[in-house]
């Protein structure tokens, strides 16, 4: 981790350095800016698993080094897309060389969590598809576990109307949040978003750990943007109406959306990099790439999502507790039919310790997908999700699963890619959608002595950092 590190402040540098020659260059401006915000946080990651390895902490390790690995590929891949000078392609082919010193590091952390000492058992990672699941584990009773704050004790309150000390923006309060870059320890800052629609672009920095939003419930208090990729010089990554960057952040009774059409391509709602996130009782709307689930560990609880294309995706190890998922209409001309995937899982290596775990969830459409779908199901094929990145891993645990899922339950992202290498499970699925016979042959179906595997107890290590109130349901993964 030393050596990767070292290498870390080299990248970092050769980014400064190109930001510095891109003044020509939107497209440049734009990918360097954003490859220094993920390097930052790659920086931090790798520190805090460097200091928890010798603690016996190598689940927090694993996280922390499956994030480093994942912005360093991310700022790898935003590159990619500005590589029109020399400077850029040397800064991609030294990201590639870090990139490899972050995986090997990951694969010692995997190792040491699975072997321990016992160094003649370390071998290159495998997965579920290779018949390892993994030990059985839990947290480490060393964090604080606190429940939701309430309103009447919030530090700020932004309000619509007139009202005296309430604060116009959600970005104003964000400010005034003392920064605390230990995101999981310490007091948290609570900041109360009354009814009313709030358009504007909010982000929560790096530094400003333990920010809670609290609003008025569902469609009552409304953040909402309209960014997207259609927009010259907009990537995926930037154009989220809300991005939470700062650790312990924790969000309840509000809706976040991106208003941009179905026609505008990836246009994101709420983009998550915060570890040992918790967000209950709030809703995402949008269309492609609607809920960014980007990194590190998340919990939601009864949620409500919808979108089309990918409208959950990213690399975090998340679990998504008694939510409601829908599919929105996509086409302009919705007779043609379409191919939705709810998922795109991004992992890119088999030691990295991300998933998407669904349990106890709804898969649906809105009223008006489902009238347009039951006008013509054959044209409308909706998939559980897709392998985005080699190693993406999706589970679906005691789910409603409607008519809308296709049979084959599964798609693939281009011809055979990831097919050898993904984990799709599901285990005692209920509803139309939820027939195995017909699922497509890379699938799983998860052996019951392993569904413990993806509790939020051991996937997450949740009982460490999620009030027991909120894991209730998750007791239902030992009823085999």
């Amino acid at each position: 981790m030393a050596l990767s590190s070292t290498n870390l402040a080299t990248a970092l540098t050769m980014l400064k350095s190109l930001l510095d020659a891109s003044a020509d260059s939107k497209n440049r401006t734009v990918a360097a800016t954003t490859c220094l915000e993920l390097l930052h946080n790659s920086n931090r990651r790798i520190s805090l698993a460097d200091e928890s390895l010798p603690r016996g902490k190598t689940k927090d390790a694993r996280a922390w080094l499956s994030a480093a690995l994942a912005y360093t590929y991310d700022c790898w891949n935003s590159l990619k897309y500005a590589n029109d000078t020399k400077q850029v392609g040397e800064t991609m082919s030294f990201l590639d060389s870090l990139s490899t010193l972050n995986s090997n590091a990951l694969s010692m952390a995997f190792n040491y969590d699975a072997f321990g000492n016992d160094t003649a058992s370390w071998k290159p990672p495998t997965t579920e598809r290779d018949g390892f699941w993994g030990t059985i584990g839990s947290g480490y009773g060393s964090r604080p576990v606190t429940e939701f704050p309430d309103k009447s004790n919030a530090d700020v309150t932004v309000c619509k109307g007139e009202e005296s000390g309430c604060l116009k923006t959600v970005q104003e309060a964000v400010n005034k949040a003392p920064d605390n870059v230990n995101g999981g320890e310490g007091k948290r800052f609570v900041i109360y978003i009354k009814e009313g629609v709030y358009k504007e672009t909010v982000r929560v920095p790096l530094e400003k750990g333990n920010v809670v939003f609290l609003g008025d419930g569902m469609g009552k208090t409304v953040i909402t943007g309209s960014a997207n990729v259609g927009v010259a010089g907009m990537t995926t990554y930037n154009s989220a109406t809300v991005a939470v960057l700062g650790d312990g952040f924790m969000a309840k009774d509000l809706t976040i959306e991106n208003t941009a059409g179905p026609d505008a391509h990836q246009a994101v709602a709420f983009r998550l990099d915060s570890d040992l996130s918790i967000i209950e009782n709030c809703e995402f709307l949008g269309n492609q790439d609607t809920l960014y689930a980007h990194s590190l560990r998340q919990f939601y609880k009864s949620c409500h999502i919808e979108g089309n294309v990918d409208f959950i995706f990213g690399n975090s190890a998340s679990v998504f507790q008694d939510c409601q998922i829908l599919v929105r209409p996509r086409q302009v001309k919705p007779e043609k039919g379409e191919n939705n995937a709810v998922t795109a899982h991004g992992r890119t290596d088999p030691a990295q310790a991300t998933g998407f775990v669904f349990q106890n969830c709804l898969i649906n459409g809105t009223e008006e997908y489902m009238a347009l779908y039951h006008s013509k199901p054959t044209v409308h094929k909706n998939f559980l999700g897709r392998p985005w990145k080699m190693y993406s891993r999706t589970v679906f645990l005691q789910c409603q699963l409607e008519v809308l899922v296709t049979p084959q339950g599964w798609m693939p992202w281009d011809g055979d890619f990831a097919l050898k290498t993904l984990y799709y499970g599901e285990f005692e699925n209920s509803g139309p959608g939820s027939d195995l016979s017909q699922r497509v042959p890379w699938s799983s179906k998860i052996p019951a002595e392993h569904v413990l595997t993806y509790s939020a107890q051991n996937f997450i290590q949740g009982d460490d950092w999620i009030p027991s109130s909120q894991l209730s349901s998750a007791q239902g993964d030992k009823n085999n």
